[in-house]
């Protein structure tokens, strides 16, 4: 609103920005030198009832400075809008498919599937407060040389080194994994739908855990059929030069070469399906499931290449669907031991890390869990992370045992208080935590037009630690005219703070 006020003021689009420092003011506009002089006097001129104040730092910079009442009238604003607060319309009418954590069947759900599952489910709440009808979506590898090699013995670590090491267990593997493709052996069939059905109970019960629900759940045993189809069609029934897909050497590959990337195989001599054609068939699936206008897929940026390539694929097979794709890659959690490995069996699951966690929090699992999402959405999500223990629970800050005690603290101030706060009486000198508050709709757009969680990660700590030095320096509850007006500071903080949580995925308990 301000920046439409200054705009209509100026007559053209400005660049508005925070200063680092409180004492430069609010907003700096960062004019042209050539009409910086003349736009601080048309601001000065004409200056609108919520700013105070307006300053010109030569040559180009011009800090504004909001009033008073402008903040009384924010902390009103949150009060009344309550666990709304920070909802924006923007993205109104905008359907956004969010597909994230994609644990396989017949292997354990590790720290870097946990690591996934923060990430996408940040990611689809913060689309989904700025508006938009967002279905959240998660894929799972339930068929592949993966499922062979577990059901080969019962153990997918021995093998995975079997296959390796042993031509003859390779050669084992490798006609188990067509019978799982053709289901022409009955005993094998009740094993695969057992050991399937028992992974997919245990990922459930995970997700639970972690507070994370899906509206659909996708299987490659029902995109390869349906991928396989289309890379045939579109390579058979199309004239020459027309063809999307093309033979080589017994195999069907999509050569990405003339879209500057590199050549994929689809299907295999045998004509089975890869990982590539099965994605193809996904995005088949996914459009007639829900008539998304984007799609998003998050995963580890090891498979980068991999999405580059068949999201050009899937742009020349289902043209509607061109621009319309966007995959979101993360880097690698890593604990000090170093990177795990499920192909050697070297595998720390979510699990394991949650009960590592519990043994900081006094067992506390809701905190333990906030501990370990903090440390994920904490910075961009293309960079890797090494899990620290000690930092992820300390109560000192930056970390989500440090939020939620902040969020604690707040309700229990107005607990004790019992009575409402009051931001229309005496307020006393503006506080840092007051210019701080009414931001947080505009780091929610933000993060939501970057999918970066991290800045509500930042924001949220800095809030936090704004709020525990005004309570360290101000007596929240007497008899002074201004103890309504700092619980109402109290009360607004609350909200943010557990609007901002729980936009994370983050618990934010009344008590602790």
């Amino acid at each position: 609103m301000i920046k439409k006020d200054i705009e209509k003021i100026l007559g053209r689009e400005i660049n508005l920005v925070h200063p680092k420092d409180f004492r430069n003011g609010d907003y700096t506009l960062i004019a042209d030198e050539k009409t910086a002089q003349e736009d601080f006097e048309r601001l000065e001129n004409n200056k609108p009832e919520c700013i105070s104040k307006i300053e010109f730092i030569k040559p180009r910079f011009i800090n504004i400075y909001l009033s008073k009442e402008f903040f009384a009238e924010s902390l009103k604003e949150i009060v009344e809008k309550g666990e709304n607060f920070g909802r924006s319309e923007h993205a109104r009418g905008f359907k956004v498919m969010v597909e994230h954590t994609q644990p396989n069947p017949f292997k354990q759900f590790h720290i870097g599937h946990m690591m996934n599952n923060a990430i996408g489910e940040a990611v689809a709440r913060i689309i989904k407060w700025n508006g938009a009808e967002v279905k959240t979506a998660s894929y799972h590898g339930d068929i592949g040389m993966h499922v062979a090699k577990a059901l080969w013995k019962g153990d997918y670590a021995l093998g995975s080194k079997a296959f390796e090491e042993d031509a003859q267990a390779k050669a084992e593997i490798q006609e188990l994994n067509k019978k799982i493709y053709d289901k022409s052996d009955p005993a094998l069939n009740k094993k695969y739908e057992e050991g399937r059905k028992k992974s997919l109970e245990e990922f459930g019960q995970i997700y639970e855990r972690l507070g994370s629900k899906f509206d659909f759940n996708f299987f490659e045993s029902e995109a390869a059929p349906v991928g396989k189809e289309i890379v045939l069609e579109n390579m058979q029934n199309l004239p020459a030069g027309r063809q999307v897909f093309e033979e080589s050497e017994g195999a069907t590959v999509f050569k990405g070469e003339k879209y500057g990337l590199h050549t994929r195989v689809f299907l295999n001599s045998d004509k089975i399906p890869t990982y590539e054609a099965k994605e193809v068939g996904l995005a088949k699936i996914k459009k007639e499931k829900y008539a998304f206008d984007q799609s998003v897929t998050i995963t580890a940026n090891e498979q980068d290449a991999f999405f580059y390539v068949v999201e050009a694929a899937i742009g020349e097979v289902f043209l509607e669907l061109k621009g319309k794709l966007k995959h979101l890659s993360h880097g690698m959690l890593r604990l000090p031991s170093g990177k795990m490995s499920s192909r050697t069996g070297d595998v720390i699951t979510a699990e394991a890390l949650i009960e590592e966690v519990k043994t900081r929090t006094k067992g506390d699992e809701q905190v333990a869990i906030a501990a370990i999402k903090y440390m994920i959405l904490r910075q961009s999500i293309g960079n890797d992370i090494v899990f620290d223990f000690e930092k992820s629970v300390s109560t000192e800050g930056d970390s989500g045992v440090y939020l939620q005690y902040a969020h604690a603290r707040a309700n229990s101030i107005l607990e004790k208080a019992g009575r409402k706060g009051n931001a229309t009486g005496e307020s006393g000198e503006t506080r840092e935590i007051e210019r701080m508050l009414y931001r947080f709709p505009e780091i929610v757009e933000r993060a939501g037009k970057e999918y970066a969680p991290n800045y509500i990660t930042t924001y949220l700590t800095e809030l936090a630690s704004s709020f525990n030095n005004f309570y360290a320096h101000e007596q929240v509850i007497s008899d002074e005219p201004e103890s309504a007006y700092r619980l109402a500071i109290v009360e607004a903080f609350s909200i943010v703070m557990k609007n901002g949580l729980n936009i994370l995925g983050i618990a934010a308990p009344e008590k602790m």
